[in-house]
């Protein structure tokens, strides 16, 4: 397995395959040599209207502010590597306008960076509560926000992928096909044009999967929020899924692979790429984030008095190698 690349200063934590540091992303994305990372999976703080904990920017400003880190992604991304960037909307203030923010940054992207766009991914989320509260829940002018954009770009337009990687459960009539096609299915043109030929009935053990990946949020009673509520720290406050990450790690990387995520927050994707076999690097500006994000590698194992010694030794700057607590066993459930 190929090592991460050299970085100047030392993390905050340190596991088997990854590490976490605590600095400003654009500082830390100069330090890592050019082409030497496979996909780059994050979520940058949005451009909302009210200012949050964990730092996000205003709307005049985003756009600008976002492609500074773009572009540095561009140069560390390998030939065949991957950049997965998921925004969320807004709208503009004072009226029920929605923000184009994510569509200017698509376009800067293309035009200006050099990335090509490899697919448009919605991710849905079901559980996401009605906002903004003043046009849909008071004058119910508009419908609930609950699909962020995340776009997919590559560095040339044939970046490394494999959806088989990804495949969905078949659907209950796909299944009823599959056991006995002769009678339910007929191979023929269909008025569309499309020749649907016999292959079509053939089990590949599950369907490709669209490009609108529905995953709830709900984390409630994980590890990470329980550890959080035992050392009396908040936690971070927007966190995305597991399936998430785990959906494009599987398809862009392959075991041995490097995951960056420039704005890791609570490093959801670090531990999703631990679990799957692969390196990863986790940036974060904030030490407090960075030090809770340890929990999220330990097990219910851990006494409190550990979880506690542990977030103190990262926030005073001590660069934790978290063999020293019982973390393996952990990641080895998720991943079975």
């Amino acid at each position: 397995m190929r090592p991460l690349p050299s970085l100047k200063g030392p993390p905050a934590y340190t596991t088997d395959r990854g590490a976490a540091f605590c600095g400003e992303s654009l500082d830390l994305l100069q330090a890592i040599p050019a082409g030497s990372i496979n996909l780059v999976m994050t979520s940058p703080p949005f451009p909302l209207l009210r200012e949050k904990s964990y730092g996000n920017q205003s709307q005049a400003e985003y756009v600008d502010w976002l492609l500074r880190f773009c572009e540095r992604v561009h140069r560390v991304l390998a030939s065949d590597g991957s950049f997965v960037l998921d925004l969320g909307g807004a709208y503009r203030r004072g009226v029920p306008e929605r923000s184009l923010h994510q569509w200017r940054i698509l376009i800067r992207c293309v035009d200006e960076l050099g990335f090509h766009l490899a697919e448009e991914v919605y991710w849905h989320n079901p559980s996401k509560l009605p906002s903004p509260i003043e046009w849909v829940n008071k004058r119910k002018l508009r419908m609930k926000d609950s699909v962020n954009t995340v776009w997919w770009f590559g560095k040339t337009a044939w970046p490394k992928a494999d959806v088989t990687k990804v495949l969905a459960p078949y659907s209950a009539r796909m299944k009823t096909l599959l056991r006995d096609p002769d009678a339910f299915y007929k191979p023929r043109v269909r008025p569309s044009g499309h020749d649907i030929g016999k292959g079509f009935a053939t089990d590949n053990g599950g369907a490709i999967p669209s490009n609108l990946l529905q995953i709830s949020n709900t984390e409630s009673n994980g590890l990470y929020l329980e550890a959080c509520k035992t050392v009396e720290v908040p936690p971070h406050p927007a966190r995305f899924p597991m399936l998430l990450p785990r959906h494009f790690i599987r398809m862009l990387t392959t075991p041995g692979d490097i995951v960056l995520d420039i704005f890791a927050g609570s490093n959801i994707t670090g531990q999703v790429a631990e679990t799957e076999g692969r390196r990863w690097l986790a940036f974060d500006l904030s030490k407090e984030y960075v030090a809770a994000s340890a929990f999220r590698f330990l097990t219910r194992a851990n006494t409190h008095s550990e979880m506690r010694n542990l977030y103190s030794r990262i926030l005073t700057g001590e660069t934790v190698d978290l063999s020293e607590y019982l973390y393996q066993p952990n990641l080895r459930a998720a991943a079975s």
